[in-house]
């Protein structure tokens, strides 16, 4: 009896696989697991393990339709799983929403039902429920991509950023790739050649991203846990003795999401340590300290921030540095993930001093917004809640009433 090489091979590549999907799962469930990205890693990487079981040749020639449907339901509901991901990937503030739960059990109802009733039969259901299952791949490989393209820019994790690509390129082409060798094949059934390709170029993707995560997770990939800060009281002598000492300490003191290091230090009653979160320091390095001290400036006395199109690449030219030195001192020194949030910290930290200005209580909010670079309503209304837990009329009710 002879052993087919390559059916051999397939199995090979198959253990491997498993293998290092179970030890990514793992590596998820062990680092922040209740965070959205651990939480969706673990479920993503699961997910492809049943589909590397499901898609073996074998498995698909022998086994009955009835029982390959939640295999082939899991194998599709991947796409919403990897769009999910890519999401909480690149957004350290992102929340999981029964949409996401929703998109995915739709996903897998119409792959199971296509594959235990429609396939194969003369339904007139059939086009439109195997045109939704194909489509399926490619629209959610696309919804990725752009969210990878909307928030890669403003990531200071350069660890991150560069996983962060390699695991969307990669991903999206996979996703792409395997979708027209389906609709190339017999019943959408992969060859035992095509199959072994498909598992060889799926472990091509998963083994970088294994090693990465093996020396990024609980660093660069995760956040650091979150703690709120207590907003201090701002009355108005307070209010006026932060302007005065420099806005940047007041912009800092609202930073709820993120910590800072202190660049000057202040007395200890003061009211600003009070919200302070302490970041360790790096060795102090000469020309990252004249670059603090630069970015400290810009944002604080030349109000950089108020641009409404303000960007790492616009600040940096600002700065007359490399963009990769700027990002390094923000996410290293400073202790900032994103870019947006960084600047918005201090948009934030104007409009607070002003809503808890009694002097400016007949100035529109929207105005104040504005003033302070937020380019909507919108936007600045959830930002504001999300530091605070108020909205701004009702953090400046609640300040102006202790003033």
């Amino acid at each position: 009896m002879t052993t087919d090489p390559t059916a051999l091979l397939d199995a090979a590549l198959r253990g491997v696989l498993l293998a290092l999907l179970l030890v990514l799962a793992s590596v998820f469930g062990r680092d922040r697991p209740r965070l959205p990205v651990a939480r969706t890693g673990a479920l993503l990487a699961l997910g492809l393990c049943v589909q590397v079981i499901g898609a073996t040749p074998l498995f698909e020639a022998f086994v009955p339709r009835g029982w390959q449907a939640p295999f082939v339901a899991v194998s599709v509901g991947n796409a919403v799983l990897f769009w999910v991901f890519v999401q909480a990937l690149f957004d350290d503030d992102f929340v999981l929403h029964n949409r996401h739960a929703a998109a995915w059990f739709a996903v897998a109802a119409v792959a199971a039902l296509n594959c235990a009733v429609v396939a194969g039969s003369a339904s007139v259901l059939a086009p439109v429920t195997m045109g939704v299952q194909r489509a399926v791949p490619l629209v959610f490989a696309v919804l990725a991509a752009m969210a990878a393209a909307s928030q890669w820019r403003a990531d200071l994790v350069e660890g991150r950023r560069r996983l962060r690509m390699f695991v969307v390129v990669g991903g999206v082409g996979y996703s792409v790739g395997m979708l027209l060798v389906r609709l190339g094949s017999p019943r959408g059934r992969l060859s035992s050649l095509s199959a072994t390709v498909d598992v060889a170029v799926l472990l091509a993707i998963v083994a970088p991203v294994a090693w990465r995560m093996l020396r990024l997770a609980g660093s660069e990939l995760f956040p650091t846990a979150k703690t709120r800060a207590a907003i201090p009281a701002v009355s108005p002598d307070t209010a006026q003795e932060i302007r005065a000492q420099a806005q940047e300490e007041a912009a800092r003191a609202v930073l709820a999401e993120a910590p800072r290091p202190v660049l000057e230090p202040l007395p200890p009653s003061h009211p600003i340590l009070e919200a302070e979160i302490a970041a360790p320091q790096p060795a102090s390095d000469p020309a990252e300290d004249r670059l603090a001290d630069s970015l400290q400036h810009a944002m604080a006395v030349e109000h950089a921030y108020r641009s409404e199109d303000l960007s790492i690449a616009s600040l940096a030219a600002r700065l007359s540095v490399p963009e990769y030195r700027l990002r390094r001192v923000i996410n290293q020194r400073l202790g900032h993930r994103n870019f947006n949030a960084f600047v918005n910290g201090f948009r934030l930290a104007e409009t607070m001093s002003a809503l808890a200005d009694p002097s400016k209580r007949g100035v529109p909010v929207l105005t104040i917004a504005l003033t302070a670079g937020f380019q909507s309503i919108g936007p600045f209304n959830r930002a504001f809640k999300a530091a605070t837990g108020l909205t701004p009329t009702e953090f400046r009710r609640q300040k102006l009433a202790e003033s």
